[in-house]
């Protein structure tokens, strides 16, 4: 079993890790183990002595050997003896914000929880067991039911929260983490995600010293800035070996992540939504739910453990029925013509796109109202036929007739001062009263919170898509939020609206996409900016960066590839010199670091000169072959770009049979030996064939001393090598 309750030790199973809690003497529960798996309790490595200045609880009176401060808890309350980070802070009527959260009662159910109104994970194949301890205030009739999904095949437990009002006043709430973990010692380094509009998800990894260290978001968004999710590693841990321990929160709005080291050199680590605009009334007999947190643990390095969430994300929080298809190769005409095009400019760039194999085109900003730059119609979602100079459902019609598909960009969540929609519902923005709001890229934002806007939106695209037989949408958004005032909420319910507003864009989400299940979405935030679990339950597919550039997509796709599979990322073959950076890569380039993701291109191809063509259908043609292996075989990274010349990475089938290696070396060094990986995931003993010559390679070899890539000159030069393991040892040689 999964999970087993004994002499109230409460063990979490699964097939390589073991979590474990304790209900003590006075009725709290402990966290006494997350970790390597074992056959024991694990609590006999606790050791408490007695600390001056660290509170004791009332209950033991005259004793100083136990204080909250001082013990591994599993999820703490604020204001009572424990001075670190809480998980939960709230307060009652008479202002005080004590809570003293203690062992009540617990259930354990064969399948797994759902979350109302939030995305989460779901059981889908296997099975999963949920694990529900209930605990209660000492005082107050505050009830906190801690929630544990345990998939034991994927090594895998998520947490979540739910906090239920019994008592007869209203209760406020001013943090809830989704998930708390306490660790034991201090051996451990953090592994972080921040950024900036398209330079998303840098991977930075920094020591945890004493006192507390903080991520997150105060935008409204998972943001550019900062990705929801963090990994506590040993200070020795690699890619293939050391203990990783991963926290990812399954939410796209405001969040906070935090570890702390405190006086005994243990660590504690919570990861929840964020504080800052935050607080919630849970009135009498209702109830708080909050985000859903995805924990994982490894002895197998970091590399396993991104391998343990790519497998989770695609299999129990992707509920597209795109998740394992072949996602179409698309033409998105965005930076081919920006603002600037027509009908028949369109359709000049389809027609080259279907000579060339390209499944779908995709049209983007610029379609509707009077959008001629990025100042206003936001919100107008009506064709711009004079425009386009023929009627959409036309121009969709003769796209189809090419046998390709068709695709839209929309912006839900935005509007124009200068629109229709805001002339007639001013009231729908987000605004401080007797204040101008902030503008960003000149464009304000509707008012997510509010139920008839959600409705509004629900039936001006579920026209749009119906009418004109779309294919394809591609869902952005391109601010952060920064006036935190919803006009649809009263004054003392304002602390709510950030969270109610991304429930609202959950809401729009989940109504689109099961209302259009044959229609692929894919989710975009000025790029990354929300590239995050909780939009991924919705879109199968997010657009990684804004940045095209290949030389810095290495980077960008590295730190993504952490917590999210290359099925769900984005990525696509850009003009040169590049619109964001003005670098000249290699088309060849451009397509090996582009087919770590969905593929596309993202250009004029009809200004490609002949040759061109020519080698944009061999890449079609390739990335068709090798699209399996890609999006469904393990993947694996070869090398640290931030610290080597070569950017590599592999793919690696689950019957250990096809590999595919894909690196950019990024400057040719003269009088120096070849740029050289390491190859993993083979099997040891098999024998690889390699695709381009013939030669062939023991498994170990490749894996222990790994292969020279080309040592050619230039700079970002982009390499595909590919292996097959053979049945025989039938003409092998040595090499």
């Amino acid at each position: 079993m999964a999970i087993e309750v004994k002499d109230h030790l409460f063990s979490l199973s699964t097939n390589n890790s073991l979590y474990q809690m304790k209900i003590d003497e006075y009725g709290v529960l402990n966290h006494t183990w997350y970790g390597a798996k074992t056959s024991m309790d694990m609590s006999y490595i606790e050791d408490y002595p007695e600390i001056s200045f660290s509170a004791n609880l009332w209950d033991t009176e005259r004793s100083r050997l136990y204080s909250l401060n001082d013990r591994l808890l599993e999820y703490p309350g604020g204001g009572i003896s424990d001075f670190r980070l809480p998980a939960l802070s709230v307060s009652v009527r008479d202002g005080s914000c004590a809570l003293d959260l203690r062992y009540h009662s617990y259930e354990v159910t064969d399948n797994k929880y759902e979350l109302s109104g939030l995305p989460a994970s779901f059981e889908g194949k296997g099975k999963v067991q949920t694990l529900k301890i209930t605990m209660k205030d000492t005082v107050y009739d505050i009830y906190v039911d801690l929630l544990y999904g345990v998939f034991e095949e994927e090594n895998i437990i998520t947490r979540a929260v739910i906090i239920r009002n019994l008592t007869f006043f209203p209760l406020r709430i001013h943090k809830v983490m989704s998930a708390c973990l306490d660790l034991p010692d201090n051996e451990y380094e953090v592994i972080h995600f921040h950024g900036r509009h398209a330079m998303e998800r840098m991977m930075e990894r920094t020591s945890v010293d004493h006192g507390a260290f903080s991520i997150g978001s105060r935008r409204g968004q998972s943001s550019h800035q900062h990705n929801p999710g963090l990994i506590l590693a040993r200070k020795n841990t690699t890619e293939v070996s050391g203990d990783a321990y991963g926290m990812l929160l399954v939410y796209s709005g405001s969040f906070l992540a935090e570890v702390e080291k405190d006086q005994l050199d243990q660590l504690r680590a919570a990861i929840g939504l964020g504080t800052e605009h935050f607080e919630w009334t849970v009135l009498p007999g209702e109830k708080f739910t909050a985000p859903e947190a995805i924990l994982s643990f490894t002895e197998a390095g970091l590399g396993q453990l991104s391998r343990q969430y790519h497998e989770f994300i695609r299999e129990h929080v992707i509920r597209s029925e795109f998740v394992h298809k072949k996602r179409p190769i698309l033409i998105n005409n965005w930076e081919a013509t920006y603002f600037d095009f027509d009908g028949k400019k369109l359709l000049e760039i389809a027609e080259t796109a279907h000579d060339l194999g390209i499944d779908l085109f995709v049209l983007d900003d610029g379609w509707f109202g009077n959008r001629h730059d990025d100042d206003s119609s936001l919100g107008d979602w009506m064709v711009n036929e004079e425009k386009l100079r023929m009627p959409l459902k036309q121009l969709v019609d003769r796209i189809h007739a090419m046998d390709m598909q068709f695709g839209i960009w929309i912006e839900p969540e935005m509007i124009s001062e200068k629109s229709n929609l805001h002339h007639e519902h001013p009231e729908w923005v987000l605004r401080s009263p007797n204040r101008y709001p902030a503008r960003s890229r000149y464009q304000l934002v509707l008012d997510m919170a509010n139920p008839e806007v959600i409705d509004h939106l629900e039936n001006v695209f579920a026209h749009l898509i119906e009418e004109n037989g779309i294919d394809y949408i591609k869902w952005d958004m391109n601010r952060s939020i920064s006036d935190f005032y919803s006009p649809s909420l009263s004054p003392v319910q304002q602390g709510e609206m950030l969270h109610r507003y991304m429930l609202g864009v959950y809401d729009l989400a989940d109504r689109l996409t099961s209302r259009f299940p044959d229609v692929l979405f894919e989710g975009c935030a000025g790029g990354g900016g929300r590239f995050d679990a909780g939009m991924l339950h919705y879109f199968p597919q997010y657009w990684c960066s804004d940045d095209t550039d290949a030389h810095n997509r290495c980077f960008i796709q590295y730190g993504t590839s952490f917590f999210y599979p290359i099925s769900a990322t984005g990525s696509h073959v850009s003009a040169v010199p590049n619109h964001q950076s003005g670098r000249v890569t290699s088309l060849r380039t451009r397509a090996v670091v582009a087919m770590a993701g969905t593929f596309g291109y993202e250009l004029d191809l009809s200004a490609l000169d002949e040759k061109e063509k020519e080698e944009v259908i061999r890449q079609i043609a390739d990335y068709r072959r090798k699209q399996e292996l890609i999006c469904e075989g393990d993947y694996y990274r070869l090398t640290d770009p931030n610290t080597q010349n070569v950017c590599a990475w592999s793919f690696v089938s689950k019957d250990k049979r096809k590999v595919l290696v894909q690196a950019v070396v990024f400057e040719h060094r003269p009088n120096a030996k070849k740029p050289h990986v390491v190859l993993q995931g083979l099997e040891e003993n098999g024998w690889y064939r390699r695709k381009a010559d013939g030669k062939l390679f023991s498994g170990n070899a490749l894996m222990k001393a790994g292969i020279f890539l080309p040592n050619e000159l230039g700079t970002d030069m982009g390499y595909q090598i590919e292996f097959e393991r053979i049945e025989k040892k039938e003409s092998i040689t040595m090499n």
